[in-house]
């Protein structure tokens, strides 16, 4: 997985070429396309079409018939807000990766029962941040984390500091990248 996954929202098919190449200009090779709009697995199916050296994936996957949409248009890792075990198992049929969010101590035990060792923690500000991923993984020591929400320039440095990461998501790569390119 790459160290940077950017939660991308795309309104329109239209800005999916425009905003994965600015992520790629911006050495960034990776993306995570939301399900929040109508047209999530048109722009997935697009994007692994003209970005093949591009990890693209499927955010905010909710349900089962999302998850199997997404895996349709191409979609190479799930993530969702949280844990859903129709999800998990649909991602384990197919071996695609999968990264629910998990803030509590419950939800880390059933994604491990789910044989799941890296999760989201989402919204990282919201959940203590650095200091409850640390407390977490004492008693979860094979559990590693994507912090989403709350992670910005700021702090993106602490985080990444810490051996327990696995990645940052965020959308604020998508802004800077597109401000970049833009000359901005």
């Amino acid at each position: 997985m790459e160290k940077f996954v950017p939660v991308v929202v795309i309104k329109e098919i239209e800005e999916t070429e425009k905003i994965l190449t600015a992520l790629r200009n911006n050495g960034i090779n990776c993306a995570e396309i939301t399900f929040r709009t109508a047209c999530a697995a048109e722009a997935i199916s697009l994007a692994c079409k003209l970005f093949p050296d591009m990890s693209v994936g499927a955010g905010t996957v909710i349900n089962a018939e999302q998850c199997n949409a997404a895996l349709e248009a191409g979609a190479q890792f799930i993530v969702s807000p949280g844990l859903s075990v129709a999800v998990a198992n649909i991602c384990k049929e197919n071996n695609i990766p999968y990264y629910p969010g998990c803030v509590t101590p419950t939800e880390i035990m059933q994604a491990l029962e789910l044989g799941i060792t890296t999760v989201k923690f989402f919204p990282a500000n919201v959940y203590g941040g650095l200091k409850a991923l640390k407390a977490l993984s004492a008693p979860f020591p094979q559990v590693k984390f994507i912090p989403t929400g709350g992670v910005d320039r700021s702090n993106i440095d602490e985080f990444l500091a810490f051996d327990k990461i696995e990645a940052i998501g965020g959308s604020f790569f998508v802004k800077e990248s597109l401000d970049k390119m833009e000359g901005k």
